[in-house]
C-alpha cells in the first residue's frame, strides 16, 4: 500500500483504504483533508454477459473493497477501505477507457449532441464488522454537437484516453459538454463525495471535528 500526502493519523479513526489505482479518485479523497492510504485491488473487471450498466458498477466497486480488505494482515485493526467503479453507458451500451486516440476520436463522434449516462458507484467496507454500503450515482450528461476538427483539438490537448467518455470535466473537456444533471458534482470525476462522506459519517469516522 501506499501512503496519502494527506494529514498524520488521528488515533480516534480507522485506518482509511482507498482502493484504487486512478490519480483522479485519489485527488478526489485528498479534497477531504484526512489520511489514507492506496491500495491497488486485483481483480477482473470485464463486465459479465448480460449484466446491465449499473450493475457492473456495482459489483466491481464493492469487489475492489472486498479484495484489498482480504489482503490486509490479521493485526492490521479496523479499517474502512472504500472501492469505486465507473461504467458509462450510451445507446444501452457500456463505453470504456479508449485508450488510443482513434478510439476516442470515436466515441466523442457517436456522442456528440447525445445524452450519455455515468454509473459511478461506491461501496465503503468496514474490516470490524463486515458490513458493506453501496451506492449508484447517476449522471446524465449531454454532450455539445461539434465538429470533427474540434473534438481531434480536444484530444490533442487534455489527452484523456484514461476516461471512459472520452473526456475530463474537471478540465478542457468541459467545452464539450452542453449540460450536465447529478446530485454530486464529483461524480462525474470518479469519486463521489457526498456519497463518501454520508457513508464515512454513518460509520463513526470524524470529518469535521477538531484535532486534540
Amino acid at each position: 500500500m501506499q501512503d496519502s500526502p494527506s494529514q498524520a493519523p488521528h488515533k480516534g479513526r480507522p485506518a482509511l483504504i482507498l482502493a484504487s489505482s486512478s490519480r483522479y479518485r485519489r485527488e478526489l479523497l485528498e479534497r477531504l483533508r484526512i489520511p489514507f492510504e492506496t491500495a491497488v485491488p486485483a481483480i477482473d473487471e470485464t463486465p459479465q454477459p448480460g449484466e446491465a450498466p449499473e450493475a457492473t458498477a456495482l459489483r466491481l466497486a464493492a469487489a475492489k473493497a472486498r479484495a484489498v480488505a482480504a489482503a490486509l494482515p490479521p493485526d492490521a485493526g479496523r479499517a474502512l477501505v472504500i472501492g469505486s467503479d465507473q461504467v458509462a453507458t450510451f445507446d444501452g451500451r457500456q463505453i470504456g477507457k479508449p485508450g488510443t486516440h482513434e478510439r476516442a476520436l470515436g466515441q466523442l463522434q457517436a456522442m456528440r449532441g447525445r445524452e450519455v449516462l455515468f454509473h459511478s458507484a461506491l461501496s465503503l467496507l468496514d474490516t470490524a464488522t463486515g458490513q458493506t454500503d453501496t451506492v449508484d450515482v447517476v449522471t446524465k450528461v449531454r454532450f455539445r454537437d461539434l465538429p470533427d476538427a474540434a473534438l481531434d483539438a480536444y484530444l490533442r490537448a487534455e489527452t484523456p484516453y484514461d476516461c471512459a467518455g472520452s473526456a475530463k470535466s474537471e478540465g478542457l473537456g468541459i467545452a464539450l459538454l452542453e449540460a450536465i444533471e447529478s446530485d454530486d458534482p464529483t461524480a462525474l470525476i470518479g469519486l463521489p463525495l457526498i456519497a463518501l462522506t454520508r457513508m464515512l459519517l454513518t460509520a463513526g469516522y470524524p470529518l469535521l471535528e477538531a484535532e486534540a
